[in-house]
């Protein structure tokens, strides 16, 4: 076995390789840009490189640079995890070159799969069933226009030589392809240097199932089950499990066998995914081939009790695979939610920022956490906005979606925005609990799933009271003990007033709605009567850290209570609600009425389609910006006039930046 290997990627992925070269006793090195110098996978690792600037392609992209640490540091091997350099046929084969073993499937193999055109002819020759598409070398718009017609809609556009869901549009009609074909292509070239596509029928109520598959340098092979990733966004899994629901015998063994006369023939060695759609009636169709070890691969870990990543070092370092496919066996039903930066109520775009407060639920042989992010981390635009991928395991179904609904109410996560109540609710949609499941599922049942988020109501606002009631009196107190006369009345904050009721005046200010909550807090002994505009509660408690014990009026219940500069996090049975705490002097900032033509997220312009002075029509594309090589285009919110354009093709623009200066007929 190797001594030591080098990981050339980052994050979760670069920890979850560590823990598993820690385990058989391989020596691990980190190679990290200037925006990870204190990342987790840079602490965990034996040793640890600098690459260069945070930008991808000025650190984890530089190939050159990660053979020379790897030689520099004596290490053997080269696990690529997966994105940045993991499909890349020019590393692979410079890591041979090297005398550097790549864990992974030989260059051959990801040449042969990395363009989806290609891999197609390569499975119709090996009766790998395929959906009905062109994936020819002529991309002229109008002669794939032509295509698409004759294939009949909908169609898919997909980069060729794509993955997680960049370069990917699905087309309804002859009249909207060519906006599409542009937006595609432009998307391609930016994430992956091509703007080759090709085009496929779109199946309208297709599941998304995919089987591991592993290799060995001897012509083993076997499969270690499938997957259902059906429940996805912008064509990116959300929730994954295995076994896929409703999956037969004979449907299991007929597309596992598929998937390794899919990676026999192109001679594969080590862990791969053969993804394929599933149609309603029980035909499969092959999609496309990761020649790497997939986001998802815990589940399957899971259900098998293999550690894939040991499977991975053994075959790289020419052993044969562990186990035959008899010896495998599924137990039980596993889960894993990506919690991810990001705002499923406005279009899943990525949320940069820091966390400033991060709980995570118990882990145990029920639930697993892969994460590289820890508390005060930051979330940068230059990665995936990914946090965490939460993996839950029981002995069926329903006792695995159990586990997941407890783990994700348990999850804390603030100083940005996150999916964590959109996987609540996905995981307790009865369509998923029946596993009514297909790619379309988050489409399809959007109304129920992007539900307002639980008003403020007296609770709350009680328990927002007592804990700046609390604070208050323990900065009093602490600093009452500098004072000159510590036992002074005067200088106490427990209430005590000659002749009269003490009382505070406290404002709330909701953040979404605006709406402002004033109370007066009146003391009660060892409690507080907060007086709202609905009535009076009397709450007690006792904060510990950001731990408040609430007993309001008999009901006890734990709140977690997180504050930064005003800003009131509230924890309370599952729910998350967010109250600023009025300051003298100041009002809750009034709703800005241009926010849609405001930049969402720090990024890059990559195309303007209007000039200043041009009339538009409400939802006329004004300007494309990318950040995170995803594309969001700025729209006009009602019928009008660009009088001002801010910005033009190719600049850079932060946060909140206005763009354009419109005028509403």
């Amino acid at each position: 076995m190797f001594d030591k290997i080098l990981i050339a990627n980052r994050g979760e992925i670069a920890c979850r390789v560590i823990r598993s070269a820690r385990k058989m006793g391989v020596k691990t090195v980190a190679v990290y840009s200037d925006a990870d110098k204190n990342a987790m996978h840079v602490k965990m690792a034996d040793e640890a490189w600098h690459l260069g600037p945070a930008p991808a392609k000025e650190s984890y992209l530089k190939a050159e640079l990660i053979i020379d640490i790897a030689k520099k540091s004596g290490a053997k091997a080269v696990h690529p995890g997966y994105g940045f350099l993991s499909e890349n046929t020019a590393f692979a084969k410079a890591c041979e070159e090297n005398h550097i073993v790549f864990i992974g499937p030989p260059a051959s193999a990801i040449d042969a799969m990395g363009s989806k055109s290609a891999a197609k002819d390569i499975m119709k020759k090996a009766d790998v069933p395929l959906v009905p598409g062109y994936h020819g070398d002529h991309q002229e718009a109008d002669y794939l226009k032509t295509q698409a017609y004759g294939i009949g809609y909908p169609v898919l556009i997909k980069a060729t030589a794509g993955g997680g869901g960049k370069g990917m549009r699905i087309v309804e009609s002859h009249d909207d392809f060519d906006e599409a074909l542009s937006s595609c292509k432009r998307e391609a070239l930016s994430s992956f240097g091509s703007d080759e596509v090709l085009i496929e029928k779109y199946l309208t109520k297709p599941r998304h199932v995919e089987i591991q598959v592993f290799a060995d340098s001897q012509s083993n092979a076997v499969h270690l089950f499938e997957r259902d990733c059906s429940v996805q966004r912008r064509h990116q899994k959300v929730i994954e499990e295995a076994p896929a629901p409703g999956m037969t015998e004979e449907l299991r063994n007929s597309m596992g066998q598929v998937a390794i006369n899919a990676a026999k023939a192109i001679g594969y060695q080590g862990a791969g995914t053969v993804e394929f759609l599933l149609d309603e009636d029980g035909s499969f169709y092959f999609m496309e081939m990761n020649t790497r070890l997939q986001v998802e691969h815990p589940v399957t870990e899971m259900i098998t009790g293999q550690d894939l990543v040991e499977w991975q070092l053994r075959v790289a370092n020419g052993e044969p695979l562990p186990c035959s496919q008899d010896e495998l066996l599924i137990n039980g039903h596993a889960f894993e939610a990506r919690v991810y930066a990001e705002d499923p109520d406005n279009d899943f775009l990525p949320s940069t920022g820091r966390l400033n407060h991060l709980a995570t639920p118990s882990t145990h042989r029920h639930v697993r956490i892969d994460t590289g992010i820890e508390q005060n981390d930051e979330v940068s635009v230059h990665y995936d906005p990914m946090i965490a991928k939460l993996i839950v395991w029981d002995k069926d179904r329903a006792s695995a979606l159990a586990r997941l609904r407890g783990a994700l109410s348990e999850y804390q996560v603030v100083g940005l925005k996150t999916n964590l109540d959109f996987l609540f609710q996905l995981a307790s949609h009865d369509g998923f609990n029946n596993a009514d499941l297909d790619t379309n599922f988050i489409a399809r049942f959007q109304d129920e799933l992007f539900v307002e988020k639980p008003a403020i109501n007296d609770q709350v606002i009680s328990v927002a009271a007592l804990y700046t009631m609390l604070k208050q009196q323990d900065y009093g107190n602490h600093h009452t003990a500098d004072l000159a006369d510590p036992y002074s009345p005067w200088d106490k904050v427990d209430g005590w007033r000659l002749n009269e009721d003490n009382f505070h005046r406290v404002t709330f200010v909701d953040n979404n709605s605006k709406l402002e909550y004033l109370t007066t807090v009146h003391f009660r002994d060892s409690a507080f009567l907060v007086e709202q505009e609905n009535g009076e509660h009397l709450i007690s408690g006792e904060l510990s850290e950001n731990q408040l014990r609430v007993n309001l009026e008999g009901e006890r219940f734990t709140a977690t209570v997180i504050e930064k500069d005003h800003l009131l996090s509230l924890f309370i049975k599952g729910h998350e609600f967010q109250l600023e705490l009025k300051q003298e002097g100041l009002s809750a900032d009034d709703t800005d009425a241009n926010a849609n033509l405001t930049a969402p997220m720090p990024g890059t312009i990559i195309s303007v389609a209007v000039d200043a002075g041009d009339k538009v029509e409400a939802g006329q594309p004004i300007l494309v910006m990318e950040a995170m090589k995803m594309e969001h285009t700025i729209k006009a919110p009602a019928d009008g006039i660009v009088t001002e354009l801010f910005y033009q093709t190719g600049d850079l623009v932060d946060e909140g930046a206005e763009l354009v200066l419109f005028e509403a007929e």
